[in-house]
């Protein structure tokens, strides 16, 4: 399971929210990123698909006419792989040593013997030529379609995770090459889970429109403002969303997931490692190694290559790393995604790098159960272990601190869990890569068992949201929603967000988690796939609030520490809510409904209050909130007790009932959820887009 921070330090710079502008970032000099050989992507300065659209036009003759935020824009939207990574000398253009080729870009294109070569030239051209306008079509129905496309794209900032990894041995550089390739066939096994890599052919020539069917990894818009909005679609034809794991008759019926929970062979049916195929009376699971044959064998053959460059280079010394590295390439041949599991889990501790390739997560889907495909790629952070020294020791008085909570019938279990490891990610792809934000906590595996027996990895991403802009973003949202004093207690800088990330994840192994049983019946079971998910991860949160309560009244955890880390999640609640309670298709959002429900319970033990006539932070906007310290703790145990025990008695009726005064429509809560939502949503979020140089 995984805590999305897709809200929180994300979105625009300094200079919006101030009379001048801020200077930008200033990072030392650095050589270009550069990628290797990738696999073609459609052509960065395509014809114009139409008589309307820009011509490509002269070529530029400096780089000084774009700011460094408008350039990264425009490129993102244009579809060009590009990246400004940093002004690094303050000259206000953009030189070579500071230009990124975005994975899956081809660095050639734009840079050769450290020059910007003439292709680079004409693309600058065309992004001097799109600022300011938005190249809509005359035709009333295309221009509506585009200008929704821009609208979505422009609801995300341009957020660069860059890393240059020329100074690694042979073989490692060699290892990250197969990795990346690996990773971009993952993305296409990803399109075939998420029925969008038919659709990939029908794309126009309009650049925006290919682009955001990359970065959302489909035509459909993700972004809060028009997720909604049946012109916002890449493609012109405006194709509703399938989900390619199941039939696409069985699901013109709305009710299908529950149709198929009834089912004699449900359990086969719906197992996370398999398709649904057949017609509606004779529905069989094909294995994913069945159903798409060719795509498994293709990333096993790049993870067998990337396994055997290491072992080749005498200089590394990586064996658990190599070990996982093949048997994920068998799992990918037969299906043994529990014997891959094994092979990750004793990787930790003995490699570097972070590696976790396979499927996993279960939110892409309408019955949250088939799990999806991702890579998530990184290097072990070494620096960062406090957390893993204080919990190490009290894991089982933790376990025992919820148990207490969830009470019979539940019984404090093992605490093999380990606690999370910190890394740097160099590269999200398939299902760990979103549009917008990104995942800063994840625990693995969801079944099987090393799950089971709680001998899974559990991590925190440290390197995202370090930025700047990122932090500069956050403040801007954070002062709009909170009263001065209350918005001093919320923290700009990441480190506060980290202890709730990592509780968050311990809390995932703490009490009644994932394979708890209840009458022999696992959560999915009990609650129903997304019920299920949504509550899980809101007894994680609620468990990061509490524990870290808990720490304090141990003497483990300084008081003001914990009131950091507890309005940083609060705060990150709040950018959850802005995302909306369900999709377009009516399917909860589990964190923005955990968020909400915590930020209601919160709001109902006057924790937090609302003051209508007091202006925000900011000296703009009128009505904030205000967070009192004094009442927090009791809010929380209340909430968590809650909580632990509707998950230990799998009573899905109190589920229901904790969940709907908060996040349904019509109430004054619900009024409050359109505040945040509108201050929240000024403020772009981050879009990541990847680079490493080799």
């Amino acid at each position: 399971m995984n805590r999305i921070v897709a809200v929180c330090f994300a979105g625009l710079a300094l200079a919006a929210c101030q009379k001048t502008p801020a200077p930008e970032p200033v990072a030392p000099p650095a050589a270009t990123a550069v990628l290797p050989p990738a696999a073609p992507t459609p052509t960065a300065l395509a014809a114009p698909d139409t008589a309307t659209e820009l011509a490509l036009g002269p070529t530029a003759t400096d780089f000084k006419a774009l700011s460094r935020a408008d350039f990264n824009r425009l490129a993102a939207e244009q579809d060009l792989p590009l990246y400004w990574r940093v002004d690094a000398n303050q000259n206000k253009e953009l030189d070579a040593d500071e230009l990124a080729a975005t994975w899956p870009g081809l660095a050639a294109d734009w840079l050769q013997d450290h020059h910007l070569t003439p292709q680079f030239a004409e693309a600058y051209g065309l992004l001097q030529r799109v600022n300011g306008t938005d190249g809509a079509l005359p035709q009333p129905a295309e221009s509506a379609r585009r200008a929704q496309v821009l609208a979505e794209l422009r609801q995300g900032r341009p957020t660069l995770i860059w890393h240059d990894l020329t100074a690694l041995p042979a073989g490692e550089r060699a290892f990250v090459a197969h990795m990346l390739k690996a990773a971009e066939l993952v993305e296409a096994l990803f399109a075939l889970q998420s029925g969008t890599a038919e659709l990939a052919k029908g794309l126009p020539g309009h650049r925006p429109s290919r682009a955001l069917f990359h970065r959302n990894q489909g035509p459909w818009c993700e972004a809060p403002k028009t997720e909604q909005d049946p012109d916002c679609n890449a493609l012109p034809g405006r194709p509703k969303k399938v989900s390619g794991v199941y039939p696409a008759e069985l699901q013109r019926d709305k009710e299908f997931c529950a149709k198929l929970d009834k089912l004699p062979n449900a359990s086969e049916l719906l197992g996370p490692f398999t398709v649904v195929r057949g017609e509606s009376d004779k529905l069989v699971e094909v294995p994913f190694e069945k159903a798409w044959p060719a795509e498994m064998t293709a990333v096993g053959q790049e993870l067998t290559a990337a396994a055997d460059a290491l072992a080749a280079d005498k200089t590394v010394a990586e064996p658990a790393l190599v070990a996982y590295l093949r048997a994920a390439a068998q799992a990918f041949a037969d299906g043994s995604w529990f014997a891959a599991d094994e092979a990750w889990a004793k990787m930790e501790g003995k490699s570097k790098w972070y590696v976790r390739i396979g499927a996993d997560e279960t939110y892409h889907e309408p019955c949250a159960r088939k799990a999806g495909f991702h890579v998530s790629f990184a290097r072990v952070n070494e620096d960062a272990v406090a957390w893993q020294r204080m919990l190490e020791p009290i894991k089982a008085q933790l376990e025992h601190a919820i148990a207490v909570l969830a009470g019979p019938p539940y019984k404090s279990g093992k605490t093999s869990f380990h606690l999370p490891n910190f890394i740097d990610i160099v590269l999200n792809a398939g299902d760990s890569r979103s549009a917008l934000g990104a995942t800063v906590g994840q625990s693995l595996p969801n079944w099987g068992p090393v799950a089971n027996e709680s001998r899974g990895r559990t991590v925190a991403m440290a390197n995202l949201y370090t930025d700047l802009d990122s932090q500069a973003a956050f403040r801007t949202q954070v002062e709009s929603l909170f009263c001065k004093d209350s918005a001093a207690l919320v923290p700009t800088d990441p480190e506060s967000l980290i202890m709730t990330t990592v509780l968050h994840e311990a809390g995932h192994n703490l009490g009644p988690a994932h394979e708890y049983r209840v009458a022999g019946k696992v959560d999915d079971e009990i609650f129903g796939g997304p019920l299920a998910a949504t509550l899980e991860e809101l007894k994680a949160e609620t468990s990061a609030l509490y524990l870290a309560d808990w720490l304090v009244d141990q003497g483990k955890l300084a008081a003001d520490k914990r009131d950091a880390g507890q309005a940083a999640g609060v705060a990150w609640a709040m950018g959850h809510i802005a995302q909306g309670m369900t999709t377009p298709n009516g399917k909860p959002k589990p964190y923005s409904q955990l968020s909400a429900v915590q930020v209601g319970a919160l709001y109902d033990a006057r924790a937090l209050t609302w003051h209508a006539d007091q202006l925000a932070a900011n000296g703009m906007d009128k009505g904030c909130f205000s967070l009192h310290r004094e009442r927090v703790a009791h809010a929380v145990l209340t909430l968590m007790t809650r909580v632990a025990q509707i998950k230990a008695r799998g009573d899905k009726p109190a589920a229901e009932q904790l969940l709907e005064p908060y996040v349904k429509d019509g109430t004054d809560f619900a009024t409050l959820r359109g505040v945040i939502r509108d201050r929240w949503l000024r403020v772009p979020k981050a879009a990541f887009v990847y680079a490493v140089q080799l």
